[in-house]
């Protein structure tokens, strides 16, 4: 056993928890194609500029939660990335792909890091799944991305889920809504916790988003934000509801939703899950045409998106029942070597049946027979093929069903094709 741990913050993914991951991650790829959105990575640091640019100096994110260092002889600091949108973002500008089509529909499971008190579904570093639309964030598009999103949640099977949904307004209204909050507040200054207070001068929406209930108690005889939007963010915010409503999708409209990054504008949403407990945020989202404006593009690039976080996801399906056994898939067949003098001639074998895109697995510890038989039903292998000296003379070699104990020898040909037909078989099974 080692002296070393995992760091605080991060956890070991093991091959059976592989197994309900590459569940979701699947079904995400999948819908992703349905919805024509391609998939991106980008690096897992960026220059810290560019999150201070695009998230926010105001955002708990850059006050806090960023792991930012300098690399040797360099005064240029660099950060972990906390969030995929302005990396996304950065890329797209940088390779110009606007030249090739003007819209563009990417994807990501990324890992991302944030220095946060680790907690449930809450790490350093943690994975989420989300998507960009950039090039269009008409309401048509912002529904889009909502769809996307919720249809990955209703196909995973996920209940008791809650989508909010608010307008930010343009800048304009933002701007003018912004020095009304400050006049609410500021006779209550002195009753402010010491994060809203911070938030009081550079971003006074985010103090209607506090969680403190001593806020909210304050902020709920606040100026309302949609009683000061204008005609555009009105049209805009009613025809994103009415796409909703008509596909059928479940919402509620949260005059008091604030997204924590300072980028969005006109439509944020959150999604929440009943199975999370108090920590309910299961991902988010909205849009943000003035995000490349804020990392050098000469003009707006029109975008909505939304990330997701795996972790919570997996908790919510775990407490649902909605994941698959955590139990690694098993070979389609373990080769079982009676005679360790045969071992050569086994592993030419293995190597054939690899070759031909059977799933194989051979004992590589010089175990007996009965070993390597209790070996093969403990990883599931679907069938043992046994290669011995008799075996390898008569060019017959005995094939058991490790299920039914059923057993046939054949010629290694026919073996391929019975194991191949099995595999194909079992692939088209739902």
């Amino acid at each position: 056993m080692s002296s070393y741990q995992v760091v605080k913050g991060a956890r070991d993914i093991f091959p059976d928890e592989m197994v309900q991951w590459n569940y979701v991650e699947e079904v995400i790829c999948r819908l992703a194609g349905v919805f024509g959105f391609n998939e991106i990575r980008t690096p897992v640091f960026e220059y810290t500029e560019l999150f201070q640019r695009s998230i926010g100096a105001s955002t708990d994110i850059v006050g806090k939660e960023m792991f930012t260092f300098c690399p040797d002889g360099s005064e240029r600091s660099i950060t972990l990335r906390p969030e995929m949108t302005a990396g996304v973002m950065r890329a797209v500008l940088q390779k110009n792909l606007f030249a090739s089509a003007p819209v563009q529909k990417l994807y990501y499971i990324s890992e991302l890091f944030r220095k946060e008190r680790p907690q449930a579904g809450r790490q350093r570093q943690f994975t989420q799944f989300g998507a960009e639309l950039l090039g269009a964030s008409s309401p048509a598009a912002v529904a889009e991305v909502i769809m996307f999103m919720m249809q990955v949640f209703g196909e995973l099977g996920l209940d008791g889920l809650r989508l909010r949904i608010n307008s930010l307004g343009s800048a304009d209204d933002r701007r003018r809504y912004r020095e009304e909050l400050r006049s609410y507040l500021a006779p209550h200054y002195g009753m402010l916790d010491q994060a809203s207070r911070e938030r009081f001068e550079k971003n006074p929406l985010r103090i209607l988003d506090s969680k403190n209930p001593d806020m909210q108690e304050i902020v709920s005889g606040a100026p309302k934000l949609h009683e000061h939007l204008g005609d555009e963010a009105r049209r805009d915010f009613d025809q994103v509801l009415g796409y909703l409503a008509g596909r059928g999708i479940d919402f509620s409209i949260d005059h008091l939703l604030v997204r924590g990054l300072d980028y969005y504008s006109y439509t944020a949403f959150e999604v929440s899950c009943t199975a999370l407990g108090a920590q309910d945020a299961l991902g988010g989202g909205g849009r943000y045409d003035s995000l490349a404006l804020e990392l050098g593009s000469p003009k707006e690039v029109p975008a909505a998106g939304f990330a997701v976080g795996m972790e919570r996801l997996l908790i919510a399906m775990q407490k649902q029942r909605l994941l698959p056994e955590a139990v690694p898939p098993g070979p389609e067949v373990f080769i079982i070597v009676p005679q360790q003098e045969f071992f050569d001639h086994a592993f030419d074998i293995a190597a054939r049946l690899r070759s031909a895109g059977i799933g194989t697995t051979i004992d590589l510890a010089g175990r007996s027979m009965k070993a390597q038989l209790r070996e093969a039903n403990r990883m599931r292998a679907a069938s043992a093929l046994f290669v011995g000296g008799d075996e390898l003379a008569s060019g017959l070699f005995p094939l058991k069903d490790l299920a039914s104990s059923a057993q046939e020898a054949l010629s290694l040909d026919a073996v391929i094709g019975r194991l191949r037909h099995a595999s194909i078989i079992k692939t088209r099974q739902p």
